[in-house]
């Protein structure tokens, strides 16, 4: 009997469980969590989502990024043409993906328990990520032509801005108080998917 097949096989449908509950919960909180005044069909005021997509991404691995897609193509998306939100959804995977990155490649810590942790969450989850990710969807709003160019920059900072208050606000909170409990349950990602 292979015991180590049947533990892969395991993991493997917790995982996709675990994807598709994130996905629902991610999907649910870009349609709905969000403090509306909508600056670009898509992108409204403050979007809480970004703050929880991070989280799950650095808890999950890739898993919680393909979650932060999805989710932001079904719940953010919505309003969008169907081809301009399969390209403009790749701003949230941006957003979580240069995090974890940066945090397997640095071994920083999810739970954030050095200064050291938090500078790279800052760097990475807060800062650059969100530059990108509103760079990206501020361009590809206006390369689908739902917006102009002369838009662009306007969509891009009100994009960035509250993005930035929301992680710095929820995100760490998130990773410093429920990572212990998720590490301990052992559904947490060390690498990029188990």
């Amino acid at each position: 009997m292979n015991i180590r097949g049947n533990e892969n096989k395991k993991s493997l449908y917790i995982y996709i469980v675990i994807l598709i509950i994130i996905t629902i919960i991610n999907s649910l909180l870009s349609r709905f969590a969000m403090v509306t005044w909508q600056i670009a069909p898509g992108v409204s005021g403050l979007y809480f989502a970004v703050a929880f997509m991070i989280a799950f991404t650095l808890w999950f691995g890739v898993w919680g990024a393909i979650a932060a897609y999805i989710g932001c193509f079904i719940g953010a998306g919505t309003g969008l043409p169907p081809d301009v939100n399969a390209y403009w959804s790749l701003a949230d995977l941006w957003q979580v993906l240069i995090p974890l990155v940066a945090f397997k490649t640095f071994g920083a810590d999810t739970g954030l328990k050095t200064k050291r942790d938090f500078l790279i969450f800052l760097v990475f989850g807060v800062v650059l990520n969100n530059l990108v990710g509103a760079g990206w969807g501020a361009s590809t709003l206006a390369l689908g032509g739902i917006v102009s160019w002369n838009n662009a920059p306007g969509i891009f900072a009100g994009w960035l801005i509250p993005n930035i208050i929301v992680t710095i606000v929820i995100t760490p909170l998130l990773l410093r108080y429920i990572t212990p409990q998720i590490k301990k349950s052992g559904l947490y990602v060390r690498n990029y998917w188990i």
